[in-house]
């Protein structure tokens, strides 16, 4: 795993905790796209979140359950990681 989360593991991600199977390139390719298109809903986001805490070993922002998108979510997470805010 990099430090940064890619697409590949947000669908790994989203298969683990939500049971969605989604193609990276997919979402790659669709980065607008809303979640719910994907079949995730609030609550698998969630999960997702606490997966990626518990793996930093730190918060990530209170917002970051409620990103729309694989992009807008991407975007906010990196961001927290690289910056550790």
């Amino acid at each position: 795993m990099t430090d940064r989360l890619t697409y590949t593991e947000l669908a790994v991600l989203m298969k683990k905790g939500a049971g969605v199977t989604v193609d990276p390139r997919d979402m790659e390719q669709r980065p607008g796209s809303a979640f719910d298109e994907y079949g995730l809903d609030s609550l698998g986001l969630l999960g997702i979140v606490g997966v990626l805490e518990n793996r930093h070993g730190r918060a990530l922002p209170a917002d970051a359950d409620r990103c729309k998108t694989p992009q807008e979510f991407l975007d906010l997470v990196n961001n927290s990681l690289m910056t550790g805010a």
